[in-house]
């Protein structure tokens, strides 16, 4: 059986010296690791979900094992994959590596998170973009932490239970038997005093003047009703770091005249949809006053 870790010896994770944690998000992994189920993490694009699972790792001390899922991702992928191929064009070339099936058999992240000789964090990342079975496809393996390699006749079980992080980007529903052996946490779009923190651990010493009318305008411009894609934490970082690089000021940021694009607006708005919005509604400002 694979080995539980026993609650007086439990890993505590909480924010990092490059990740804001919020109490609720700190509460939900630390949950998922005490109850050893995985953390379905789920939240807009942008909202620092991958990142999570490296800072777990970090804060845990716990190695980082990452599995990228992608619309043609298997399930089977991320336990082995058996390299018939190969093995016929060997074996017709003579080769003694024919006789022993191992050398075709390729691990996947599972495989290598369940055989680590410490605890890892797996991360299962943007679940949602496989197949609606790929969830149900993993289920028992999550569930039990053992899978059967056909092609040997072995039974590979996790020697240490991983810390499992599973995102999704909400895209489409997973099935509820997979949420069921779930701990869920939505990770809301930071408030402006979380992200204010959050800016500050990436631009240590930031003008607070500017910082304020960048967040200001920032928030402003993703309350616009309409907006296509809503800018994330990511790109207000990236803007921000533009903002700094042209040494720009809070007088900078403010348009005389009401309402009109943000200064550097392409780190912002990633679509013509939103920028013509943008300028729409800005027009209609000027125009109406």
């Amino acid at each position: 059986m694979a080995h539980r870790t026993s609650p007086r010896n439990q890993m505590k994770f909480s924010s990092t010296s490059g990740y804001v944690a919020t109490e609720d998000l700190t509460v939900a992994v630390n949950a998922a690791v005490t109850l050893e189920r995985p953390l379905l993490v789920k939240g807009e694009p942008g909202t620092g979900k991958t990142e999570l699972a490296r800072q777990v790792a970090q804060g845990l001390g716990l190695p980082l094992i990452e599995w990228h899922v992608k619309s043609t991702t298997k399930a089977q992928q991320g336990l082995y994959e058996y390299d018939a191929v190969s093995r016929l064009r060997d074996s017709q070339l003579g080769d003694e590596r024919v006789h022993d099936v191992r050398n075709y058999i390729r691990k996947g992240k599972l495989w290598q998170a369940f055989s680590a000789p410490a605890k890892v964090v797996l991360l299962i990342d943007e679940i949602d973009k496989a197949d609606i079975e790929f969830p149900n496809d993993l289920l028992q393996e999550l569930d039990r932490m053992e899978f059967h390699v056909y092609e040997t006749g072995e039974t590979i079980r996790a020697v240490h239970r991983p810390v499992v992080i599973i995102t999704s980007n909400n895209e489409k529903e997973l099935p509820d038997a997979f949420l069921r052996r779930c701990f869920f946490h939505y990770i809301r779009f930071p408030d402006i005093d979380t992200m204010r923190a959050i800016v500050e651990v990436h631009f240590p010493g930031i003008k607070p003047a500017l910082l304020t009318a960048a967040l200001t305008q920032f928030y402003e411009l993703r309350e616009i009703p309409g907006l296509k894609k809503k800018p994330s934490t990511s790109e207000v970082l990236d803007w921000l770091r533009l903002l700094l690089a042209e040494d720009l000021s809070p007088e900078d940021l403010r348009r005389e005249g009401g309402p009109a694009l943000p200064r550097l607006h392409g780190a912002l708005l990633k679509n013509e949809q939103d920028v013509h919005l943008f300028e729409r509604l800005a027009f209609m400002a000027r125009s109406g006053r």
